[in-house]
């Protein structure tokens, strides 16, 4: 991970959400701000528990992450956690995103033992649909976990990938 990168995925992120993306803020947002959200993901990585997948544009530039969480708990070790899934506002629309999560089932058959991806998403903004196309199931909904505004409670919606067999 270098500097460079970690900035390009600050600025992707910040970019993402000012979209109206739903990756853990609410616009506006600048880069300097999600820097902290970003830096778990990285110590995540440089301890071994994350895994990074970046899509770039022909000049360098990341246009699409996401991350693994791999599982510690030795009873569910089977399977990862997708997090931070986001393809940029100019690359959305392309393919992109089914490219992303094509990419992020093939790691994830690549890692020893897992026959699953876990992700979550925010409700009501469509996303549901989009998962569902790349092969998510939904498999759990909490509604109005998320609260976007005073007024305005959004489901966290769980889907799963099963990884063998498909």
């Amino acid at each position: 991970m270098t500097p460079r990168l970690r900035d390009g995925l600050a600025v992707l992120w910040a970019e993402v959400v000012n979209a109206g993306g739903a990756v853990g803020f609410l616009p506006p947002v600048t880069p300097e701000e999600v820097a902290a959200d970003l830096r778990k993901h990285l110590v995540g990585v440089a301890e071994g528990g994350t895994r990074p997948l970046v899509g770039f544009s022909e000049a360098g530039r990341p246009v699409a992450t996401a991350f693994f969480e791999l599982n510690a708990h030795r009873l569910m070790r089977h399977w990862v956690w997708l997090k931070t899934v986001m393809v940029h506002p100019e690359w959305q629309g392309r393919g992109t995103g089914r490219e992303l999560m094509a990419a992020a089932a093939s790691a994830a058959r690549g890692m020893p033992g897992v026959t699953g991806i876990r992700l979550t998403c925010r409700g009501g903004m469509g996303l549901e649909r989009f998962y569902a196309s790349c092969g998510y199931t939904e498999v759990g909904r909490a509604p109005g976990a998320i609260r976007v505004a005073e007024d305005d409670l959004r489901d966290d919606v769980t889907l799963w990938l099963p990884l063998d067999g498909d």
